[in-house]
């Protein structure tokens, strides 16, 4: 972590790689400033535990999402834009091989403990169920959207865990291919659906 870096930032961005990489338990102070390259005297300046550490991390990667769905948000169409949600970067195939999913991991491990934490940890989670239900909205879905919504995120979940386990990042190449494959029978059955419709409706 460069010395330059504010303190704080550096203290944030090292527990979260360090949460992602061995999870938030196995996670000390110790650990963090060592990473950050801060004395661990100076940590307890930031942070007077390691769940207000933990809360930072959280609402970092918050701040990743939020920026996630803006770039996202650019993209004309509601179709595209669930494309691009479910299309892996190539630097996170590694990652999602070696520690799995930063956000559904966390999750996991803070929903055993329960408490605050756990309940901003689902939030992120809960953030993406609702974009992704807005896209299907968009899309003229309705009512259906939110159940289209949970399958889809479910899917990338479920794909991140197996990616993890078998550390093999094609298996979320080749699911991200079969999840654009689904979008677009979708996208199509709703169109032609749409179209009858607008038939019945004239005739």
């Amino acid at each position: 972590m460069p010395r330059k870096t504010d303190k704080r930032v550096r203290l944030i961005e090292a527990a979260k790689v360090l949460m992602h990489k061995q999870g938030f338990n196995l996670t000390t102070l110790a650990d963090i400033a060592q990473e950050a390259d801060v004395p661990l005297g100076n940590v307890y300046y930031y942070f007077k535990t390691k769940e207000a550490i933990g809360e930072a991390v959280i609402e970092r990667r918050r701040a990743e999402y939020e920026e996630k769905f803006a770039r996202w948000n650019d993209i004309p169409n509601a179709a595209d834009r669930l494309k691009a949600f479910v299309n892996f970067e190539e630097d996170e195939l590694e990652l999602l091989a070696r520690y799995g999913c930063a956000i559904g991991g966390l999750c996991q491990e803070l929903g055993k403990q329960g408490g605050t934490l756990a309940d901003l940890a689902a939030k992120l989670l809960h953030d993406v169920l609702q974009w992704t239900e807005k896209q299907f909205r968009a899309l003229g879905f309705g009512e259906t959207s939110e159940d289209l919504a949970l399958s889809l995120v479910a899917s990338i979940q479920g794909t991140h865990l197996l990616t993890h386990t078998f550390k093999d990042p094609k298996l979320a190449m080749k699911q991200s291919a079969t999840l654009t494959k689904w979008l677009d029978t979708t996208f199509a059955s709703s169109k032609t659906t749409a179209a009858q419709q607008a038939t019945d409706t004239v005739y």
